[in-house]
């Protein structure tokens, strides 16, 4: 069983839209998977009760009311982290994963919150010796000032923590989310730049596995 956590100190990132694509993804391939939702917003969760009929199974565990508990044969989980989540919360957390992404928006107030976790998630030792820790740029528009800024930052993060990848800002994962779908069930050449962008992240998770 691989554990895969989305973890932000700052709401309103995307760790839902991450959670939820990454989950779609392993059900596609037919890979057991579990999504575990600790937020109270519990976005993930009706993400899951708006999931249609015919798409591949996923099982659900609202960690906010109920004890998680994976069924057997469960290959993959993804957890879904509360926002404003506590250096005590984010060390329980931590400690449950065997991978660690931090989703990261391109705004000023979004890269400044960001450096400040890190930098607090690196020093106080949250994260187990064997746990991948990654960085995902979210709702990016390229070629924008605000975004060459954001690929600065990460570079300079790079000795500690690898840029994985850049997801773009588009309509398609809104789409998704209202049917309570991935991008990968959506028809391939409406979300093929999409699915370029995912490869890589696929790819650094399941390298170490």
């Amino acid at each position: 069983m691989r554990k895969i956590l989305v973890l932000n100190s700052k709401g309103g990132c995307g760790k839902t839209t991450i959670v939820t694509n990454l989950a779609s993804y392993y059900a596609v391939w037919g890979v057991k998977t579990a999504l575990v939702d600790y937020d109270p917003q519990l976005s993930s969760t009706e993400w899951l009760q708006a999931r249609p009929d015919w798409a591949d199974p996923i099982h659900g565990i609202c960690a906010v009311s109920e004890r998680v508990h994976y069924p057997g044969g469960t290959e993959r989980v993804v957890i879904d982290s509360p926002a404003r989540v506590g250096r005590r919360d984010v060390a329980n957390l931590a400690r449950r994963a065997d991978v660690v992404l931090i989703p990261i928006l391109p705004s000023p107030i979004d890269i400044r919150a960001a450096a400040h976790f890190v930098g607090e998630l690196l020093l106080s030792g949250s994260i187990a010796h064997h746990a991948q820790l990654g960085l995902v740029a979210n709702r990016v528009r390229e070629h924008t000032l605000i975004y060459g800024k954001l690929e600065q930052f990460l570079a300079g993060l790079k000795r500690d923590i690898p840029f994985v990848t850049h997801l773009r800002d588009t309509q398609n994962y809104i789409r998704a989310a209202e049917q309570g779908i991935g991008i990968f069930e959506m028809a391939p050449y409406a979300v093929a730049p999409d699915l370029e962008q995912w490869r890589p992240l696929i790819n650094w998770i399941e390298k170490n596995k």
